[in-house]
């Protein structure tokens, strides 16, 4: 596999690979390739991971382990679905896996700790999983509040309908492609965004339309540390492996949980 990277397959040669071309690379060891897909989908992975999961630490280390995954299942990728939709599915399985397990490690602490009454989460609580950091010099302060706001609304929204808004409202994947990615009937994605957009609309007493593009803005110094963490931990782990250990057993390259 060494040298099926050559300057003609390159990416880094043509101005901008599809999708296609970048997995036929990637899949022969190319990490240039490799970088040039994750900086194209870093931003609508990490938003579909923190829908689930409601914390910035936890959404990128489902991206990066998302992008592990892909990459050694990517010789195996039959192109059946697009690759962007293939990519959320995978990350879409691991956050609702990570998110299981938390409810499960909170419920067991509950219960080590002989509490009479398990209290649901609290404004206070929703606000502390919202960042709360000063305007970047980028945006102008009312726009940065104005995105915490709206960020902190999404957030207080039902889990159901909060996956939906942000891969429909945020993302603006087309109703099939949602529907495709949680595994929900058409109409039920209709009427859960629908819902969402109401219930936003009433707690922000505006139109949430105006600040939608820049909610959970994807800083460039986050895209560069999923990156790197991505590339970083790929590199170790060929250090400790066999030359073969890419073509993991067992690996679902449609992303799909069996």
């Amino acid at each position: 596999m060494a040298g099926a990277t050559t300057a003609k397959s390159n990416p880094a040669t043509r101005s901008s690979p599809s999708d296609a071309d970048l997995a036929r690379d990637i899949a022969a060891g190319d990490e240039e390739a490799l970088k040039i897909l994750m900086r194209r989908h870093n931003q609508t992975l990490y938003r579909t991971a923190r829908s689930i999961l409601r914390d910035e630490a936890d959404a990128e280390d489902v991206v990066q382990e998302a992008y592990l995954l892909a990459y050694r299942a990517m010789p195996g990728f039959r192109g059946d679905a697009m690759l962007s939709t293939w990519l959320i599915r995978i990350v879409v399985n691991l956050a609702l896996r990570r998110r299981q397990r938390q409810v499960r490690e909170r419920a067991l602490r509950v219960d080590m700790t002989d509490v009479p009454e398990a209290p649901e989460a609290s404004d206070e609580e929703v606000r502390e999983m919202t960042p709360n950091h000063a305007p970047t010099p980028e945006s102008a302060a009312s726009t940065a509040e104005l995105r915490r706001l709206l960020e902190a609304h999404i957030d207080r929204l039902p889990e159901l309908y909060r996956e939906v808004f942000v891969l429909r409202g945020i993302e603006e994947l087309d109703v099939e492609e949602t529907a495709a990615v949680l595994g929900l009937p058409e109409a039920t994605v209709r009427t859960r965004f629908f819902r969402a957009r109401h219930v936003l609309r009433e707690g922000l007493a505006k139109d949430i339309d105006f600040a939608l593009n820049d909610a959970f803005s994807f800083a460039g110094e986050r895209c560069d540390r999923i990156v790197a963490g991505v590339l970083g931990r790929l590199r170790r782990q060929s250090r400790r492996a066999a030359p073969d250990s890419r073509d993991l057993p067992g690996t679902r390259p449609t992303g799909e949980k069996s």
